[in-house]
């Protein structure tokens, strides 16, 4: 195994995700329960999990499945379907099968600490930050300057976690023919794709622009099932995605036959539970927005583009490390300080913190939060 450094975010994670009376930070829209996602479920699905074998399952993943993934692109067909266990594994197996030791690759920061770790253990990295005195734009231009004859990967996210931005459209397509002109794979972590607050600002999908591309999705985020740990890469190379279908012989082998199910019926059911998903974010967004507008003087606020996510400004003058750990320890509200998104590649902004905005009924943590401030000052 590579060796890789200390996952900061699930560390800190593992210590207050579920201990923290109030989870501010959640990365991933509101769940539903097994219930309801099985009342979406046509009969035919509902009688395959019902009847289902626990036996082992394909490699690439289960047929209808990776069926049911293709219809959510304009170019992609089953075939070009490889699912993993969740987003992470797909993340990690990617980078290794496309990044060798005298290769080069360029990640966009902030991002995922996996999304820069993962190739930093493999390769030279160059980072390209978005800046966060423009709205977070992502500069073409230091894309095309970082690029080198052995580059191999270009690694972006929209939209961004933690920040919400989302690029133009225009630009992303740009993005896709740069890489296709240096013959770069374009590595795309779209997960929160279909959360975007405006419709008309959703990004194509990198691997319905380019066949060198790679698109990166899951069921965790955009649909809020994390709990199946389904996710899947997207490619029009086959040939690279029987690379890494070999390379997931080292991993899972296969995944969860009943998840595998599971995410096909959410899947199917993609339109309805999007557009729920959405709604509660619309609903959620005027709240953070009132509660941020009461402490100016503290907090910098923008609503995120798209995702569930976003990446405030903190004023204050202990900092925003003390500030969130002296939250989580007398308020019980869990936030995700600026550490936790610093780059060994860019400079990153030390004054920012994740707060999650698409859980249902956030007003019982707010409050919590808003009683912490008072009684501070």
């Amino acid at each position: 195994m590579t060796r890789l450094p200390d996952f900061r975010l699930e560390t800190y994670f593992s210590r207050w995700e579920f201990t923290a009376r109030h989870h501010l930070t959640a990365s991933d829209a509101q769940s539903m329960s097994l219930g309801d996602l099985l009342a979406l479920a046509d009969d035919d699905d509902r009688a395959a999990f019902e009847n289902l074998s626990l036996g082992y399952t394909t490699t690439y993943g289960d047929p209808a499945l990776r069926e049911a993934v293709a219809q959510t692109y304009d170019k992609v067909d089953a075939a070009d379907v490889l699912c993993f266990a969740g987003a992470e594994e797909a993340l990690y197996l990617a980078m290794n099968v496309l990044l060798d030791a005298g290769d080069h690759a360029v990640v966009v920061t902030p991002n995922y600490q996996a999304a820069e770790t993962v190739p930093l253990a493999l390769c030279e990295v160059t980072g390209v930050a978005l800046d966060p005195g423009d709205d977070w734009a992502l500069d073409l231009d230091q894309i095309r300057a970082a690029i080198r004859p052995n580059t191999r990967v270009v690694s972006v996210n929209f939209p961004n976690n933690p920040t919400g931005k989302v690029v133009d459209a225009a630009d992303f397509a740009e993005l896709a023919r740069i890489c296709d002109e240096h013959g770069v794979h374009l590595f795309s972590d779209e997960v929160y794709r279909g959360l975007e607050r405006d419709p008309a600002r959703t990004l194509p999908q990198a691997a319905d622009l380019s066949e060198r591309a790679l698109s990166l999705n899951v069921t965790s985020k955009a649909l809020g099932l994390p709990g199946l740990r389904i996710g899947w890469l997207a490619c029009r190379d086959r040939a690279l995605l029987a690379r890494l279908e070999r390379a997931k012989h080292y991993t899972t082998i296969c995944n969860s036959a009943p998840s595998e199910v599971l995410a096909r019926i959410a899947l199917k059911a993609r339109t309805p539970i999007l557009a729920r998903n959405r709604a509660l974010i619309a609903r959620n967004v005027p709240v953070f927005d009132a509660f941020f507008a009461e402490f100016p003087d503290l907090f910098e606020w923008r609503a995120p583009d798209g995702g569930c996510v976003a990446y405030p400004r903190y004023l204050g003058p202990d900092g925003v490390e003390e500030f969130c750990t002296r939250l989580v320890d007398e308020a019980g509200v869990l936030l995700l300080p600026a550490s936790i998104y610093r780059s060994e590649l860019t400079p990153t902004p030390a004054d920012r913190f994740r707060i999650g905005v698409g859980r249902a009924a956030p007003e019982e943590g707010l409050a919590a939060f808003r009683t912490w401030l008072r009684r501070e000052r």
